[in-house]
């Protein structure tokens, strides 16, 4: 058995511990004298200001282990409605907004996050709390754990992580997928796989419904991303039909929201990045592309939902609502506002020319639809950048630029 990870657990007292070991580490290669002088400081005969030092960190670790840590209120489920859900990339941007969600309606929730992308302060609110545990674990290798549930949502989602190692983002997607699953097989339980409206390519039928298979470049810089998620989706029917595993597919599409990684070069993320700091708005191509943004809220509704229906097939999580980059872009320099100006650079290989869902299966099968306005969305996400900027207080930028 493959052991896991050892569980992320904030003590003060491990640092008053790891002191003590160094310290008797460095006094087993000092002379007698030495040691003997080091006994005399902590017996308060030497230097007494540094035991008093000492003394009032001991106090300090000890008020702070007492100190009652305080949770957003939880709903109390019974033992038959409550449920052990596992949620893989639970510290990313989606994740965490599904750990908030789960965690406030009462179930048991489990994180798995290798944090490549993930971040632990995205659920550090939670740590600590009896219903909640937070794994560093990579789902490439084996996990054994019971569950109910399992929202499989680990994977690099924006271009410039999932290029700046293609590998690592295929063996996620496919032997990462692989062992969830296997998990899901062992326990019982249920999968939801977060796929992508990636699996579509560059489109050739517009809005883009559920069963049209794609137009992807196997090769390309965004294969590894585009095809990991369609084998991903191969493997999870495969499971089902020769094993009786219960899984749910969710095709997201573009999505946007607090907790975005501000440098992860998606657009949502550079325009407001780009117009908070002045700087130049880049337009990659004409501007004339084609996207529609949900709002983050939304999407973990739709993830819910499906979770819990009835429906197995693959179903579009989306806004049908189409806007042109842009007009995305001057949407958020006239929110931001400022001096920046709409730049345009040379378009990105295989970026899609048009993406837009059709939801008519989510409408009919999950009762399902965004409900978050964009403009709305976009505030939120913009106060949420702005405060970033000042904790941080970056002083230069870091935007992807593609090749």
């Amino acid at each position: 058995m493959v052991p896991i990870s050892r569980k992320i657990k904030m003590k003060p007292i491990l640092v008053i511990c790891g002191l003590t070991i160094g310290v008797l580490i460095w006094l087993s290669k000092e002379s007698n004298s030495t040691k003997t002088d080091f006994i005399r400081l902590l017996n308060g005969t030497g230097h007494k200001e540094i035991y008093d030092e000492i003394a009032a960190l001991k106090e300090r670790v000890s008020q702070l282990e007492q100190q009652k840590k305080i949770y957003p209120d939880v709903k109390f489920l019974n033992y038959k409605d409550r449920k052990r859900i596992l949620i893989s990339g639970g510290a990313g941007f989606v994740g965490s907004h599904l750990v908030d969600r789960l965690m406030l309606e009462g179930h048991e929730v489990t994180v798995v996050d290798n944090f490549f992308t993930g971040r632990k302060r995205n659920v550090e609110h939670w740590i600590g709390h009896e219903n909640f545990e937070l794994i560093n674990h990579d789902i490439v290798n084996p996990l054994f754990i019971e569950v109910d549930q399992i929202y499989h949502l680990a994977s690099p989602a924006s271009p410039p992580n999932y290029m700046y190692n293609p590998v690592k983002t295929i063996k996620t997607n496919t032997i990462g997928t692989n062992n969830m699953l296997g998990l899901t097989k062992r326990v019982r339980g249920r999968l939801l796989l977060a796929s992508t409206s990636e699996v579509y390519g560059d489109p050739e039928v517009h809005p883009q419904p559920e069963e049209y298979w794609g137009h992807v470049n196997p090769i390309g810089p965004r294969a590894c991303y585009d095809e990991g998620k369609r084998v991903a989706e191969t493997m999870c029917y495969a499971y089902a039909n020769q094993d009786g595993v219960q899984v749910r597919v969710a095709r997201i599409f573009n999505t946007f929201g607090p907790r975005m990684h501000m440098n992860d070069g998606r657009v949502v993320s550079n325009f407001i990045l780009q117009a908070l700091q002045g700087e130049n708005i880049t337009v990659y191509g004409s501007g004339e592309q084609t996207r529609s943004f949900q709002y983050v809220s939304d999407l973990v509704d739709g993830l819910v939902r499906l979770m819990n229906a009835n429906y197995s097939q693959p179903i579009n999580l989306g806004n049908p609502e189409e806007h042109t980059i842009m007009d995305f872009a001057t949407i958020i320099k006239d929110l931001v506002g400022g001096s920046s100006k709409i730049v345009n650079k040379p378009a990105m290989q295989d970026d899609p020319k048009k993406r837009k869902p059709d939801i008519t299966k989510a409408r009919k099968y999950l009762q399902w639809s965004p409900q978050v306005p964009m403009m709305e969305g976009i505030r939120k996400t913009i106060d949420y950048f702005r405060n970033e900027l000042k904790r941080t207080k970056h002083s230069e930028r870091n935007l992807h630029e593609p090749n």
